[in-house]
């Protein structure tokens, strides 16, 4: 566990990371990007935090690759890519960097450093794990194919680094119906998560998908009763779930898709109220790029994804520390699941 004390006390004799109004207004361009979300005050405190982060990366020849979860301040100041966990998969082989800083939780980091093997890849808070990942182990795997010989293991990119070495591809909730609906085999096992595979194989008829019974924390909490009570509150109400959302969720929704699908479909349509039945970073993230569209509740915290900080990241940046560690022969195994993951959705086109 990170030593709070120790840390900040470190932090405060290197930065000048007291709220700082003038450096605020100085740095109002990046807060335009968020200033519908996140208060003055609120800025006020995060611009010192920005500032050195900023610095710091160009010090450090660091690249900040974060997840559409993470909350305004990280998203539209400090990081250097955003998007879902595809995009960020593909974008971890590309970049030149030598230290990649992973905004997101643990398996995301696993998977830029099962693909770059040379490269430092930290994350800002070793706990910040998840729901679906915890849901399975290698063992569950091998059960899941002795149960079904033959049948290949789609599994989720919401795993360990081990999981993904018992694999024999992975998927994300962007790509995981073509990546089915690709594979010749009749029969395909789909692991952890049961909603994601339900909902692929409605997607895929002709596929017999079975799956493990994991779930997400953040969307197995949504239920298609909620939604039926919102759109009867408000009918002009667009509803927008990902698939990680039980089936009967899903039904409700006018539009379902992983986070770079959800932000590519509001962009694209910008309707006049819109509920993100996600985590609730989601709405905030692009709320400021769309001032025409009234994003409205409910929406759930990832208990995970929020223990990444700004804070944090400063930290991790500054003392090179919670870097991130694979297997080597673990880590060669599901660099073969992620890259044929990679392979086929760009065969594809996705």
């Amino acid at each position: 566990m990170l030593d709070f004390r120790t840390m900040r006390q470190e932090l405060a004799e290197v930065y000048d990371l007291a709220p700082n109004p003038d450096l605020a207004e100085e740095m109002k361009d990046d807060y335009a990007k968020m200033d519908r979300v996140v208060s003055p005050p609120e800025w006020a405190v995060a611009a010192p935090y920005v500032r050195a982060i900023n610095r710091l990366k160009k010090e450090k020849n660091a690249v900040i690759l974060a997840h559409n979860y993470m909350t305004p301040d990280i998203y539209h100041g400090v990081a250097d890519f955003v998007g879902d966990s595809l995009q960020l998969a593909i974008k971890a082989t590309e970049v030149e960097a030598e230290t990649i800083v992973q905004c997101g939780v643990h398996f995301m980091a696993e998977t830029s450093k099962i693909l770059n093997p040379a490269k430092r890849v930290l994350i800002p808070d070793m706990e910040a794990g998840c729901s679906l990942a915890n849901s399975i182990g290698a063992d569950g795997i091998k059960q899941m194919r002795a149960q079904y010989p033959g049948a290949p293991v789609v599994t989720y990119v919401n795993t360990t680094a081990e999981e993904k070495a018992n694999s024999d591809i992975c998927c994300t909730s962007s790509n995981a119906a073509a990546i089915v609906r690709a594979l010749p085999e009749d029969t395909i096992i789909m692991a952890p998560d049961q909603y994601l595979a339900q909902n692929v194989a409605r997607q895929v008829p002709e596929k017999n998908i079975v799956w493990w019974n994991g779930s997400c924390v953040v969307h197995e909490s949504f239920t298609a009763q909620d939604l039926k009570d919102y759109r009867q509150w408000n009918p002009d109400t667009t509803i927008i779930t990902h698939p990680e959302c039980p089936p009967d969720v899903v039904d409700e929704s006018d539009f379902s898709g992983s986070t770079s699908g959800i932000i590519n479909y509001v962009r694209e349509h910008k309707p006049k109220q819109a509920l993100l039945v996600t985590e609730c970073s989601m709405a905030s993230n692009i709320s400021d790029e769309l001032p025409e569209v009234d994003f409205v509740g409910p929406c759930n915290m990832c208990p995970y994804m929020k223990k990444i900080t700004l804070e944090k990241i400063l930290w991790s940046l500054h003392a090179g520390v919670e870097e991130v560690h694979v297997d080597e022969d673990v880590a060669a195994k599901a660099r073969v699941a992620v890259e044929r993951m990679i392979d086929l959705s760009k065969k594809l086109g996705i």
